[in-house]
């Protein structure tokens, strides 16, 4: 893109837009706030308060128990939804329950479980903290040697440093697609061969990748992954997280919160736990309905848009924060600490200045919303479906005017609440 991009090539950009009218899909309660930060919590669906009511009036209200013969497939329903429009997945092969770290916890227990005489464990350095935490405690548990592998702030975890660790002791490997702080693009399929060449198993966490880059996890060889669905997926604050599990490892894997949603014919309540068959033996307790609901709308338009066209367009917000960064903000101290390639980057931009924390909420109260990562990192992440490159534009102007007059000066800085 040009260094000169003025603002009527932002709204001729968005005039040509393909996915331009389903900005109208969603509740925009004020034109003048720039929001980006749809790769934290994504905005309202338009239909989903409808969705929501007719739910509670009518399932709920109306129906009362005589609902959950319909209710209890959700979790699996709406998971091969997911499998279909933005995982790559196979029916039977994605569920929706219960969160990120609980699902992480489960999976990553069932593969160690499953790994014999195998004593380490591989997780990025710089990775989410759940992904962290939960890995350090089952590692400490089964007396395990957990390794952390270096990898960049701005360009995230090399293949190479990854394939030096990889050996005949290694369980499991643990590693987010997206990075959640720069936004860096792992190859999957070069992660998975690599790690199957020794017979290790990766857990995938994309909850940083799902509903905004194409995820392909039949094709490239996938075993298991998990994720959540309030970023790029709109399904809204604690929205229930996803698991996947490759249909040929279901039967071999046991997780280890027996519920009664994965017990085999749950409703015999049978004297002993018997792990259902499949992907049911994944799931604990109870799902939530009314947590549950709002993906099906969200899901419409994201199967409406097309993962594909998400990614095309997704991939040109980024390019113009960088390209405007690069030209408006470079001379004021701030620097672009992403991969600046589009193909090694999601859809989130960091911009990293040691002021990063005071600037964000500079920013937030001159109506841009991104947020704020530690140690010194300005995330921006515009969401495709309905983010227009004027709001991009905009967004960076402001940012401009308020390094020309050091406005985040008179901001106070301390601890940050930004989740």
């Amino acid at each position: 893109m040009r260094d000169d991009f003025p603002r009527h090539l932002a709204k001729e950009l968005d005039a040509a837009d393909p996915l331009a009218d389903l900005r109208d899909r969603f509740v925009i309660a004020d034109d003048d706030l720039i929001y980006l930060d749809g790769n934290s919590l994504g905005r309202l669906p338009a239909a989903t308060p409808a969705h929501l009511d007719r739910l509670v009036r009518e399932g709920w209200g109306d129906g009362l128990v005589r609902s959950w013969p319909t209710w209890i497939e959700w979790g699996r329903r709406i998971g091969d939804r997911l499998a279909a429009h933005a995982l790559g997945a196979r029916p039977g092969e994605v569920v929706v329950s219960d969160s990120t770290s609980v699902n992480l916890y489960k999976l990553a227990a069932a593969a160690l479980d499953a790994a014999g005489d195998r004593r380490t464990v591989l997780v990025d350095a710089e990775d989410f903290p759940t992904d962290r935490y939960v890995l350090e405690g089952l590692a400490a548990a089964r007396g395990l040697t957990l390794r952390l592998l270096p990898s960049d702030l701005d360009e995230g975890l090399r293949l190479d440093e990854l394939r030096a660790a990889l050996d005949g002791d290694v369980a499991l490997v643990l590693l987010s697609a997206v990075a959640y702080r720069s936004g860096a693009l792992l190859d999957m399929a070069a992660v998975n061969a690599a790690a199957r060449q020794v017979g290790a198993t990766v857990l995938w966490d994309l909850s940083h990748a799902v509903g905004s880059v194409p995820v392909e996890l039949a094709a490239t060889g996938a075993d298991l992954a998990v994720g959540c669905t309030y970023k790029y997926l709109n399904g809204g604050p604690g929205a229930p997280a996803f698991l996947y599990v490759r249909r040929e490892l279901q039967s071999r894997l046991r997780q280890p919160i027996q519920g009664w949603f994965g017990r085999r014919d749950q409703f015999g309540m049978g004297p002993g736990y018997d792990p259902a068959p499949d992907l049911d033996r994944f799931l604990v307790g109870t799902p939530s309905i009314l947590a549950l609901a709002p993906l099906d709308p969200a899901l419409d338009v994201l199967a409406e848009a097309g993962i594909d066209r998400v990614r095309a367009k997704g991939r040109r917000l980024g390019e113009l924060i960088v390209t405007l960064a690069d030209a408006w903000l470079t001379p004021h101290g701030f620097r672009v600490a992403s991969p600046r390639e589009a193909d090694r980057r999601g859809s989130h931009v960091c911009l990293h200045h040691p002021e990063a924390l005071r600037i964000s909420r500079a920013l937030a109260e001159a109506g841009v919303v991104g947020d704020y990562r530690a140690p010194d990192r300005l995330r921006l992440g515009p969401a495709p479906l309905y983010t227009r490159y004027v709001d991009v534009w905009d967004a960076l102007d402001r940012l401009r005017g308020l390094a020309e007059r050091r406005g985040w000066e008179r901001v106070p800085g301390g601890p940050s609440r930004v989740t």
